[in-house]
């Protein structure tokens, strides 16, 4: 029963991963897997093979928690190749109620990051106003043209997955800044194994390097680091805001126009400029429904930790 439900939280890791603006380092941190997550993949590392040697593999994979990652890569994995087309159609066709719930679940996950920290100081908020900084000044850039050269897509899935483990930071929105966005998705829809496999040797290199900073940080440094993390969350949710109006558009690689420039509107602001229904009663819906997935994560959360 553990690791089926280590498994759903890897789906929702990789539903979130999908989206760009949303991260699956928020699903991990409000579901209580972060620190597990980090100390794991921490383990692995040069020693680990003296351990093999002396201990078997076994051991080895014990030492790791091997059933708990495996169960959660597994669910990360399903996510990202089953849901891949739905997520990308739905933000196509239906944007408004897509970006209202991830909306409303990184709000509520705020507030969850913010009870975790034992009270501010000026220099916790600090950090928390410089997160927001970096967040909002990460989300007004415009994106870069990068052939998607294998060379590119492994220094990419360095980078990106750097960002999917941080509560706050977009992987996928990293990679749409690098313009990689629509050649890794696009090889993942297609089953485009070369581009997959590469893009998932530079997502292990960042994820092997990076989960130690991040682990040490949050060892050392716990509650400015959380703070600087939930200005990172705050930060992007003008992003994530439903109602937008496109100012400038660009070509990407496929010869498709895209969204270069937006701005948010106002639901009935939206309206009147789009010509369009806002869609207000239906995202509101949406919004409380990230909030109430959030609190109901928590809420078992606390009966399963009770229970141990």
């Amino acid at each position: 029963m553990k690791y089926l439900l280590t498994y759903f939280k890897g789906l929702a890791m990789g539903a979130a991963d999908v989206v760009p603006g949303v991260s699956g380092g928020t699903i991990a941190f409000i579901t209580g897997i972060l620190d597990t997550l980090l100390d794991s993949i921490r383990r692995i590392n040069p020693s680990l093979w003296g351990g093999i040697r002396k201990e078997g593999i076994k051991a080895a994979f014990m030492h790791i928690n091997g059933p708990f990652l495996v169960c959660l890569f597994a669910g990360i994995l399903t996510s990202i190749v089953s849901l891949a087309k739905l997520i990308t159609y739905l933000l196509e066709h239906h944007p408004i109620p897509v970006w209202s719930f991830f909306f409303g679940l990184i709000l509520i996950s705020v507030v969850h990051m913010l009870k975790q920290v034992k009270g501010f100081t000026l220099g916790r908020l600090g950090w928390f106003v410089a997160g927001v900084a970096v967040a909002y000044v990460i989300t007004i850039l415009n994106p870069v043209s990068v052939e998607p050269s294998l060379l590119n897509i492994l220094f990419g899935g360095a980078i990106a997955i750097c960002a999917m483990i941080l509560p706050g930071i977009s992987g996928s929105f990293i990679l749409l800044l690098l313009g990689l966005y629509g050649p890794v998705i696009g090889a993942v829809k297609a089953f485009d194994m070369t581009i997959i496999a590469t893009f998932a040797v530079g997502a292990i290199i960042g994820l092997l390097t990076f989960s130690h900073v991040l682990s040490a940080l949050l060892r050392n440094f716990h509650d400015a680091t959380l703070v600087f993390l939930t200005g990172l969350m705050l930060g992007t949710l003008g992003k994530i805001w439903p109602w937008k109006e496109v100012l400038t558009w660009r070509t990407n690689s496929k010869g498709e126009q895209v969204p270069l420039a937006e701005q948010n509107l106002l639901p009935w602001n939206y309206e009147h400029v789009m010509g369009q229904p806002s869609q207000l009663a239906l995202a509101v819906v949406c919004l409380l429904a990230g909030i109430g997935i959030v609190v109901a994560l928590e809420y078992f959360g606390d009966k399963l930790k009770a229970a141990e």
